[in-house]
């Protein structure tokens, strides 16, 4: 099926090009998102009297999306999870979590849609380059670090566990320690 594409898409072509589509793909996605319209002579005269004002939109729309890209430059988030002692998730990080990571650090409108994780959710601790897919050809990248709620672990540069241990567990150990040897003392006495 042959349509006119009414914004840049992917591989297919820029505004105005024609493009040769799968009928299922123009029915079910490229018409009801605005996105194309069939290519017949009506059409095809309609849109080149439309043409400056799609380019006018599509333009506006991209400078939006660069400008939301921009926000996110150099964004660095931490997300905090339940893990075990080697590492893994009890869970998983997904596309949601980390749309609402955002949105909460930047008050931005990211979608979960937006977050790209080629390799599905996320089931270890570490640090994380995240690809945010934001339209019109406009990409961005943030970092993530996946922590364990019960202690800083995290993941070193060689990838071996770092478990940074709290100042309160330190003294709460020592503490422990001091009436273990007092209590032997005592015992000593006897």
């Amino acid at each position: 099926m042959n349509v006119i594409l009414l914004e840049k898409i992917g591989k297919l072509g820029a505004i105005g090009d024609t493009a040769n589509v799968k009928a299922g793909y123009a029915r079910n996605f490229l018409f009801p998102k605005g996105k194309a319209i069939p290519a017949t002579k009506t059409n095809l005269t309609d849109f080149e009297q439309r043409k400056s004002e799609l380019l006018a939109a599509h333009d506006s729309n991209v400078a939006t999306a660069q400008s939301r890209a921009e926000k996110l430059t150099e964004l660095s988030l931490r997300i905090e999870v339940n893990s075990s002692d080697e590492g893994k998730l009890f869970g998983s990080v997904g596309t949601r979590d980390i749309a609402e990571a955002i949105n909460a650090q930047v008050g931005s409108d990211i979608a979960k849609s937006e977050v790209l994780l080629p390799n599905g959710a996320i089931r270890e601790l570490g640090d994380y380059s995240i690809a945010l897919d934001l339209g019109y050809a406009v990409h961005a990248k943030v970092s993530l670090t996946v922590a364990g709620l019960d202690s800083a672990v995290g993941v070193s540069d060689d990838g071996s566990l770092i478990e940074e241990i709290d100042e309160a567990e330190a003294a709460a150990a020592a503490e422990a320690e001091a009436n273990a040897e007092q209590t032997d003392e005592e015992q000593a006495d006897d």
